[in-house]
């Protein structure tokens, strides 16, 4: 039976990637501090899901109190790691970058140290589209350069990136990191703008429209993502010989190191999201149009065949069919 160490199990992808493992047969050692950033109890219920599985173990603790990962990898020796622990949401981060801090950067060498100690097969780490930040050329290739993020929270994602590629580099360490784009679906944060939309309608409130609704999200169905994050686990990155990689491939030349979009690979407008999200609701939203938020940006956009080419899996969740279960969740959990 291998043993997977999930970081941010509680969360909302971290939850979905310990079920479709413990469903395969895993032993699955979960690990979230269990924060207070979003409504606690949404968190227990996710876990709640968890500990039903008998070879689930729950580990309530912050990735970067010192020597806890350095202890648990000695202990369960884990052989993949997945790492979604993190500090999320863009805006928050100009109110709390200290929290980012330490929970992304921080947390992070926590685990890279506990990783050099007791290698596992493969460590797979979160970062985020938002590491793309200024660039403008759509859509976002692995191989793009990445170098002017647009809020602390992408500057910790993409230094995380930075982190990791030198542990591979150093060690020998497989790491693949994955560049996520805007997921949604059931059991998902009460900060993003499905979850605030969805609520907002149904309670007959006005909805805040960033930047007047002119922008574009490439939005993933956690499921697919969780699907595709599984297929990553089975293709670790291995150093190549002699430093030669071809030219669409993020594998680093000098280390078992590959940056991976997870993506729809579909630019929706954000109008054309909210209509899907009436029409599942079957209510019109009163639209209150905002200027653009500070350190977001105007469109993502993902290019993934890369993930194609390592998996031949592409995520192919709709719009509508995605939001429609998100939106019958929302019902059903909230007894609406």
């Amino acid at each position: 039976m291998p043993t997977a160490l999930v970081t941010g199990s509680a969360g909302f992808i971290g939850s979905f990637v310990c079920r479709k493992l413990l469903e395969e047969g895993w032993r699955v050692i979960g690990l979230d501090c269990m924060s207070d950033y979003y409504e606690v109890a949404l968190k227990e219920r996710r876990e709640a899901n968890l500990l039903n599985y008998d070879d689930y173990r729950s580990v309530h603790d912050k990735v970067e109190t010192p020597g806890l990962l350095m202890q648990l990898f000695a202990e369960e020796k884990p052989d993949v790691v997945v790492h979604l622990a993190a500090q999320a949401g863009v805006r928050y981060s100009i109110e709390n970058p200290r929290s980012y801090l330490e929970s992304n950067i921080v947390g992070t060498f926590e685990l890279l140290e506990a990783a050099r100690a007791h290698p596992p097969k493969h460590l797979l780490l979160a970062s985020t589209s938002s590491a793309y930040g200024a660039n403008e050329e759509m859509p976002y290739r692995e191989t793009d350069k990445a170098d002017h993020q647009m809020s602390f929270y992408a500057a910790t994602k993409k230094s995380t990136e930075s982190m990791a590629h030198s542990y591979a580099h150093l060690f020998d360490l497989p790491i693949t990191m994955f560049r996520f784009f805007t997921v949604y679906g059931p059991w998902g944060r009460p900060d993003m703008a499905l979850f605030k939309f969805t609520k907002a309608i149904l309670e007959g409130k006005p909805i805040d429209v960033y930047n007047h609704g002119d922008m574009k999200r490439d939005f993933t169905y956690v499921e697919d993502l969780v699907h595709a994050i599984r297929l990553l686990i089975d293709a670790a990155p291995v150093r190549p010989e002699n430093g030669e990689v071809k030219a669409h491939d993020s594998l680093s030349p000098v280390a078992p190191f590959r940056v991976v979009n997870i993506g729809n690979s579909d630019a929706v407008q954000l109008v054309d999201f909210i209509e899907a999200i009436e029409k599942a609701v079957g209510k019109k939203a009163e639209r209150n149009l905002m200027p653009m938020q500070p350190g977001d940006v105007p469109a993502t956009w993902a290019d993934a065949t890369l993930l194609k080419e390592l998996t031949g899996y592409a995520p192919r969740t709709a719009v509508p069919e995605g939001v429609a279960n998100f939106v019958r969740w929302y019902r059903q959990y909230y007894a609406i």
